[in-house]
């Protein structure tokens, strides 16, 4: 990146005055803002705007601008992306300054609605040799141009903008790794704590589960004992899938959670949801879209028909198939326990497809106590 020097003594000062910024404890948005408008101030410019690349730096995924009115912005629509001048300082980030950018080769014109726009300087936005990002600036008042002062204060701008995004991508792995650290933690108190513990009140209970025992007495202690039992499985299934799923990656659990949550209000309360296995190292990556929106249209069913208070679901795998189960206390169907033909509405039709093209089944029944159980089983 070229280096030029500065010869107003002012601007230097104020230049200084930014990048000692970087020591502050702001975030990265009000940083990378503030950056943009002194960039602005310096040179005169009438419009502001910092790019952000995508992770394969070929396009912009962020874009942040200043000098606009929230309606001129609302008027332009969508960002732009990379295209025309803004993409030759992608594929060859080196400094541009143009006296009319609508007389370049590569422009594209402005959108509807869009300021008109004819000075422009635009420069890489990088650190330690690795480009981030291009900061533009255009309209420039006092003068039909940016001069090579206007450019060189620009570039130092530009470079701390970089700094700043190093530090803050660098924060967010650090932050990654130590959620990593946690979850190794997390697994290994569960390990070591928890289950032994647990283990240490079955053979209790194992132990008092014997003649004089009988009756109520002894079917409650035999319950707890398999809810205990229960319980060991599904936390070795949490510890399993702790060592597997990275910070970066939601897994299936988490994504299953997540669409819960989403249909709660669709629903009208919270749902319980269990687990049970190793569904991360089991489940291929091709199933969870099938599953999810498995998942999606039968809640949606027991919000909008099943008039029910209370729903479960429990997601299952072991070495041979996966097993989606949801149960209401609704109103139930009329007929009895089948596998899924004709029986509901163009919904459950495309669930029993989902399951059947993948070698599976989808299964409706109507418990003794009521409501509806729905079973969407697949091989794994």
């Amino acid at each position: 990146m070229p280096h030029r020097r500065i010869h107003d003594v002012g601007r230097l000062r104020r230049l200084l005055d930014a990048i000692l910024l970087l020591e502050a404890d702001l975030s990265i948005p009000l940083l990378l803002r503030h950056f943009l408008q002194e960039a602005c101030e310096m040179t005169g410019a009438r419009f502001g705007a910092l790019g952000v690349l995508d992770e394969q730096g070929t396009g912009l995924a962020e874009f942040l601008t200043v000098g606009m009115s929230d309606e001129e912005e609302h008027a332009i629509g969508a960002p732009p992306t990379g295209r025309g001048v803004l993409g030759i300082l992608i594929e060859e980030p080196d400094p541009l300054r143009l006296k009319n950018i609508a007389a370049h080769p590569a422009s594209v014109g402005f959108p509807p609605g869009h300021p008109q726009m004819r000075s422009f300087l635009g420069v890489p936005v990088g650190a330690h040799g690795k480009v981030f990002g291009n900061l533009y600036l255009t309209e420039k008042t006092g003068s039909d141009e940016f001069s090579d002062d206007d450019e060189a204060v620009v570039l130092a701008l530009a470079q701390a903008v970089g700094l700043a995004v190093e530090r803050a991508r660098l924060h967010e792995r650090v932050q990654q790794l130590a959620v990593l650290e946690d979850r190794d933690r997390i697994a290994r108190d569960l390990h070591d704590a928890v289950i032994q513990r647990l283990f240490a009140i079955g053979l209790s209970l194992q132990g008092i589960a014997r003649p004089p025992l009988q009756g109520e007495v002894l079917d409650r202690v035999h319950r707890a004992i398999g809810d205990l039992d229960d319980t060991i499985r599904q936390i070795r299934s949490s510890i399993f899938e702790l060592s597997r799923t990275s910070a970066a990656s939601p897994g299936v659990r988490a994504s299953v959670l997540s669409l819960v949550h989403e249909l709660r209000p669709v629903v009208g309360f919270d749902v319980a949801v269990s687990f049970d296995g190793p569904l991360e190292a089991k489940v291929p990556e091709g199933i969870i879209e099938d599953l999810l929106l498995t998942i999606r249209e039968s809640l949606t069913n027991v919000g909008r028909h099943a008039e029910a208070s209370r729903t479960s679901l429990r997601l299952s795998v072991d070495s041979s198939a996966l097993e989606l189960e949801v149960v209401d206390n609704g109103r139930g169907f009329t007929g009895a326990s089948s596998t899924v033909t004709s029986a509901g509405g163009l919904g459950l039709a495309n669930l029993r497809r989902r399951a059947e093209k993948r070698g599976g089944e989808l299964v409706l029944s109507s418990p003794e106590n009521g409501g509806t159980k729905l079973v969407w089983r697949v091989p794994v």
